[in-house]
């Protein structure tokens, strides 16, 4: 093995400034931040000088990565700094593959293995530092493992050295958390990168435009070429649309994206072949603890992809999302590793400035079954006794917690069960690990394996239809030795191969036959013992098949939806195991046939009888019903004939409550009592009377329309209901004498008339003939005299002449001119040059 002081001298990379400090650390504390741009050497020197510096004594170095490639290729990199195979004194562990052996001093795993160690050993014996390398990536995994590090080193491991490592997170709070931790910064090294901004349009799809800037690029620059996308489907049509346009068999074109196999993954970054250039298509997988030699251009589409959990709907989905600030600078300094580079971004300078600082942490936007799950196995029922940079919220965490104790994982105080501690221990999500579990009792474990392995990839076939038995029957010809299905049009071959390893590795853990091969008519069995939430009910069932549209019904209550063509479109019932968010309904994209049979012996207990009494739209009335449910799924029903008038009278304030106010009888009489009594409340709110506005009414139907609904069950009852009588009763006589006293319900003029005020106006408006007015100076006032009236002095034909609230003024100014320009219209009414002296009336000149 070469000397790690010669080969840190030799690599000459920037982070050499802070070991001496971070050794010098992590002798007087166990406690450590180190900051550090990429390329400074963090993930591959640093814990070389660790492990040559004797702080780790006879114990491991533990570094956690994010991803696979980045796990493998940190390992790989240090054992050639070595000179050693890999597997020696270095050595790395992801899901499906390990290269470790009893020599190996530096372990590199992906972050959740951090977690499954602690689980099998609280007190991690064997082990003596642990790493947290890019952890400004704010993994779920990531913010897990380093609460129950922390809480180990707390209660058993005092020893325990915890580094967490980052490029671009505020190091303050990570300190801050860590009681204090001393903090090591290294400046970097990189070279200048030349920002380039193009314009665009949002609408636009983005692979032509980065097809046709990077054809562009190529005949302007030399060098190799990173291309930053969202996802795996971005990747293959920009590869496409490339392979289409470039004839230069010197320039390769190499995707990256995580579900690739590592034989494709190390030809993406590997070195170009002399003579040849290479365009690298990746994910956000290359943003961070890679260099691919040769990349002296990125251009950037700016977008990614994040999965994100909605509370509301308790499905977990993909979004596209522009990235943050912290992540294009990332991105934009691959160009600058190595050499002087350019980096073209698809956005304006505009579109940068407002750009997020940093993306969400995970554990802000993620399913927390698991979490929650791991941590009632490590003994935790309040994840607020832990330390987190950002702690999980109530909301999503009260999810999981009722989806755990549907599973069986939780007991009713959150701790775990036996059942609960078999799930955590198979490292599947719980919904699979309870399906695997639950399904070896009932005799078909195997198909629930191979489903499980399944789901844990991404669907094994692209643009086909939602059956998943069609994936099984596909799993079982390959496990069978068929490899020629590998090769079928649309089979994600990497994907496939994975499925098969680790469905061997789990049928051998849990003791069942690995040549054992899923069936497919247990399909739906078993996925519904995964997705209870997810059962599904065709809306149009009792239809015949032809009409049937693909339109169900889950148990959660959320509505789902398959194209009408799918063949899943017309069975009965569905186990769905993968589908959309949805903006109405949610899309499925992977399901399974279920029969009613099935789920009422699956779901025994949790079928509940129930009897309904709810206003039904269609037919205009409170309809009784016996309803046999599966939570919100209504399996089957049966009409009631006696129901309690109570049950009918809450049905129909349900109904008001639902539709508002508006649909009920409001007659004249009754809307000008409302009228009055909130007028009266605006300008008096001390006076006691009830709120009659609209959402006062709301908030108390039970209290005056309630009484009022004991012979009501139909619409029709509904339209035959007094109004005016039944306020009237709600504001009671002592307020019904206030209110007539406040603000009448009419006001007698001198002409005669009784006319009753406009009180939804403020102020009320006293609409009368002008010629009822002769005399009048004092304006009428209402609420004691505090309100003057606003009077509407109308003409012969009713129409506004005139609005004042001071008629005196009126008279001796602008009647005037409303006499000359009136008289001659209507000659059979009244029109005296002295108003005041005249006698008010509403009749016409007597004839002469």
């Amino acid at each position: 093995m070469a000397r790690i002081p010669d080969i840190i001298k030799e690599t000459d990379l920037p982070v050499r400034e802070i070991l001496d400090d971070v050794i010098s650390c992590l002798k007087r504390e166990n406690r450590l931040v180190v900051q550090a741009p990429p390329g400074a050497g963090k993930t591959t020197i640093l814990p070389l000088a660790l492990l040559d510096s004797g702080l780790a004594g006879d114990g491991r170095i533990l570094i956690l990565e994010p991803r696979r490639l980045a796990t493998r290729a940190a390992a790989h990199r240090m054992a050639d700094l070595l000179g050693e195979e890999i597997g020696r004194t270095v050595g790395y562990r992801v899901r499906l593959e390990s290269r470790i052996s009893r020599e190996s001093r530096i372990e590199v795993v992906t972050e959740g293995i951090l977690t499954r160690y602690l689980q099998d050993d609280p007190a991690l014996e064997g082990i003596s530092m642990i790493l947290f390398d890019e952890f400004h990536e704010r993994s779920l995994d990531a913010d897990l493992g380093l609460a129950l590090a922390l809480d180990c080193q707390d209660g058993l491991r005092e020893d325990l050295k915890i580094i967490v490592m980052s490029a671009t997170l505020d190091g303050d709070r990570v300190a801050t958390l860590m009681d204090g931790a001393p903090m090591a910064t290294s400046v970097g090294r990189s070279y200048p990168v030349e920002m380039r901004y193009l314009e665009r349009d949002p609408q636009e799809r983005i692979e032509p435009l980065m097809a046709a800037k990077i054809r562009e690029i190529l005949g302007q620059e030399d060098g190799s070429i990173l291309a930053f996308l969202p996802g795996a489907g971005e990747i293959r049509r920009l590869a496409e649309l490339l392979s289409e346009s470039l004839r230069d068999g010197n320039i390769l074109v190499c995707p990256l994206f995580g579900m690739m196999s590592n034989e494709e993954q190390d030809i993406a970054i590997q070195p170009a072949p002399p003579g040849k250039r290479k365009i690298v298509l990746a994910t956000s997988i290359a943003e961070t603890s890679l260099t691919i030699e040769g990349i002296r251009i990125v251009v950037d589409s700016g977008l990614m992809r994040l999965s994100r959990y909605d509370v509301n709907s308790g499905m977990t989905g993909l979004e596209t999302r522009r990235v943050s600030r912290a992540a294009a600078d990332q991105r934009a300094g691959r160009a600058g590793r190595l050499e002087p580079g350019i980096c073209y971004r698809m956005w304006s300078e505009p579109a940068q400035r407002s750009l997020v600082p940093f993306s969400p942490p995970e554990i802000a936007q993620a399913d927390l079954a698991p979490l929650l799950l791991q941590l009632a196995c490590w003994g935790v029922i309040d994840p607020a006794s832990l330390r987190w940079l950002d702690a999980p919220e109530p909301a999503p965490l009260a999810e999981a917690s009722q989806l755990l104790g549907q599973l069986g994982a939780l007991d009713g105080q959150g701790h775990a069960t036996a059942h609960g501690r078999r799930m955590a221990a198979l490292g599947m999500h719980p919904r699979l690990s309870h399906m695997v579990l639950t399904a070896k009792e009932k005799g078909f474990g195997a198909t629930a394996v191979w489903l499980a392995a399944l789901l844990e990839e991404r669907d094994i076939l692209r643009g086909s239809d939602a059956d998943i038995g069609r994936r099984l029957e596909i799993l079982a010809e390959a496990a069978g030795g068929n490899k020629s299905v590998l090769r079928a049009r649309g089979v994600d071959r990497g994907g496939m191969n994975r499925i098969l390893r680790q469905a061997k590795i789990w049928l051998r853990e849990l003791g069942l036959g690995r040549d054992d091969r899923p069936e497919r008519n247990d399909a739906g069995l078993c996925l519904a013992l995964a997705y209870p939430d997810r059962v599904a009910a065709n809306r149009q069932r009792t239809a015949p098949a032809r009409q049937r549209k693909g339109q169900f019904l889950l148990a959660g209550g959320r509505g789902a939806i398959l194209p009408p063509e799918d063949p899943l479109a017309v069975e009965d019932y569905l186990a769905v195991a993968s589908l959309d968010r949805g903006d109405r309904d949610a899309r499925i994209f992977l399901a399974a046939p279920l029969s009613l049979a099935e789920i009422e012996e699956l779901f025994a207990e949790a079928i509940t009888e129930q009897e309904t009494v709810a206003w039904d739209e269609g037919s205009g009335t409170v309809q009784a019903r016996q309803q046999r449910k599966l939570y919100r799924l209504t399996l089957s029903e049966k009409p009631l004939a006696d129901v309690r008038p109570e049950l009918v009278q809450r049905a129909l304030l349900d109904y008001v409550r639902r539709s508002g106010t508006d649909i009920l009888p409001w007659d004249k009489e009754s809307r000008h009592l409302r009228d009055r009594v909130n007028f009266i409340r605006r300008h008096l709110p001390d006076v006691d009377l009830p709120d009659l506005s609209g959402d006062g009414l709301l908030a108390t139907l039970e209290d005056w329309l309630g009484p009022w609904l004991n012979e009501a069950r139909r619409r029709d009852d509904l339209k035959k209901l007094n109004m005016g009588a039944i306020l009237s009763a709600y504001v009671g006589w002592q307020g019904n004498q206030e209110v007539d006293r406040l603000a009448p319900e009419r006001i007698s003029v001198p002409g005669g008339s009784n006319i009753a005020p406009d009180y939804s106006q403020d102020p009320p408006v006293l609409a009368v003939k002008l010629q009822e007015m002769f005399g009048v100076t004092e304006t009428p006032r209402v609420l004691d005299g505090r309100v003057p009236l606003l009077v509407h002095l109308l003409s012969p034909a009713g129409r506004p002449l005139q609005v004042t609230q001071d008629l005196a003024g009126f008279w001796k100014g602008a009647y005037d001119a409303v006499r000359k320009d009136m008289r001659g219209r209507y000659p059979k009414h009244p029109w005296p040059e002295d108003p005041l002296t005249a006698v008010p009336t509403r009749r016409t000149n007597p004839r002469k």
